[in-house]
């Protein structure tokens, strides 16, 4: 077996790419604890306005959020591709997030990953990690422990 081939594969970082209106962004793999349908939401009253309810998921309540309301989007259109993401955090706590479609996993080296340098504005900057470069496509990888840490009620 060629090492060097073995060497740069433990480089490279695995992400789901998910789809919401007409854009790609990337979620770390490593978060990803479980991809599943819709299933029926259970509205929580007083919760923010991103979180739309919660679900059980094997008898465990997961809180759900819409990564559209959460980015300032267009209301969530549910069609038969929308998943829920659950996502397991360093805290160990689930949380699901509602995406449009997930495309498929990339493998992408460090090297293809640029820091975005340009201003975003400031609400909107901490939720991206990086900007990943797939062929001719763009994805915006997203800082998961920053998109859900500070609506995490304790």
């Amino acid at each position: 077996m060629d090492m060097t081939m073995n060497e740069n594969m433990t480089d490279e970082v695995q992400y789901i790419v998910i789809r919401l209106g007409e854009e790609q962004y990337g979620i770390n793999i490593g978060y990803v604890d479980n991809i599943v349908r819709m299933p029926r939401i259970t509205r929580v009253p007083k919760s923010q306005p991103y979180y739309v309810g919660v679900i059980n998921l094997r008898g465990e309540v997961v809180p759900v959020m819409s990564l559209r309301k959460r980015f300032g989007l267009s209301v969530d259109e549910y069609t038969g591709s929308t998943r829920i993401i659950i996502l397991k955090l360093q805290d160990q706590s689930l949380v699901g997030v509602i995406v449009d479609e997930v495309r498929e996993v990339v493998d992408l080296e460090p090297s293809t990953i640029e820091t975005p340098n340009f201003k975003l504005d400031e609400s909107n900057a901490s939720y991206l990690a990086g900007i990943g470069k797939n062929g001719d496509s763009l994805i915006s990888l997203l800082n998961i422990e920053n998109v859900i840490g500070e609506t995490k009620t304790a």
